[in-house]
């Protein structure tokens, strides 16, 4: 009998996870990762800011939040390889909210070449953003949330920092060092009361993808998921809600996979 793909699932509606909550999301535009747990924190009672570098589809995230959740939706242009707007960021945020109660720590960035060809401006560039990036946000959290006793950092890693691709050093390796962050950096967090965890995921279908992604290339990596399809963005924003809720309150320094993928 030949294998018939499970279509995706009904989207989940809120249950108020993050009602009271402020949030901070980084890379919060397009379709992708960035935008669905923005909307999913705003459909679970969240107030947020939203950041990103691209500024028309940060207006346009700004809008359609707004249309969710029928209150303006504050946005700020944000480069997280250049510290000076990440700090302005935090600042427009914690204007904005008061405090920052979570940061969705989306950011990254990817390509394709293998290293006999990379050059080192391909290398670290997605290492800039990707790696370093995070660790700036992760650092500015910590600095407002540890002396509050309070705060929770998701960040956002990939299968592909513990599996083997080609053409995906410099993205495979930033996302390792994401997983190795998180977990150091969770350690020194908790002792303030401040949780910090990963989400990994393994195939989540956007439209960016499709631009960086060569067909063949997806559809192999479709192939190896079990359910015979990609994640939607939102089934991975949703469990980047769950670690910035309640729901996960005694766990810290976890990367969880949210894959169907096997080897």
């Amino acid at each position: 009998m030949d294998f018939v793909p499970s279509p995706p699932p009904e989207y989940v509606p809120g249950h108020g996870l993050l009602k009271g909550k402020t949030v901070l999301v980084t890379a919060a535009a397009g379709g992708g990762i960035g935008f669905a747990v923005a909307k999913r924190c705003a459909e679970e009672g969240a107030d947020i800011v939203i950041s990103d570098i691209h500024e028309r589809r940060l207006g346009e995230a700004q809008e359609k939040i707004a249309e969710i959740t029928g209150k303006p939706c504050p946005g700020i242009i944000c480069n997280v390889a250049d510290q000076e707007q990440v700090d302005a960021m935090f600042d427009f945020a914690i204007e904005r909210l008061g405090h920052i109660d979570v940061l969705m720590n989306n950011a990254g960035l990817g390509g394709t070449a293998n290293v006999v060809e990379m050059t080192d401006e391909q290398w670290l560039r997605v290492i800039d953003v990707s790696l370093h990036g995070t660790f700036r946000c992760t650092r500015r959290a910590m600095q407002h949330m540890m002396p509050r006793g309070a705060g929770v950092i998701v960040n956002n890693a990939s299968v592909i920092g513990w599996r083997a691709q080609k053409g995906q050093s410099h993205y495979a390796a930033a996302k390792a060092g994401v997983m190795a962050l998180t977990r150091c950096a969770a350690l020194e967090a908790a002792e303030a009361g401040v949780r910090i965890n990963a989400v990994s995921p393994s195939l989540a279908m956007h439209p960016f993808l499709y631009k960086v992604t060569s067909n063949e290339l997806l559809e192999e990596l479709t192939s190896k998921e079990a359910f015979g399809r990609a994640a939607e963005p939102w089934e991975v924003a949703n469990v980047m809600v769950f670690l910035a809720s309640d729901y996960s309150s005694y766990m810290a320094g976890e990367v969880l996979s949210v894959s169907s993928q096997h080897p």
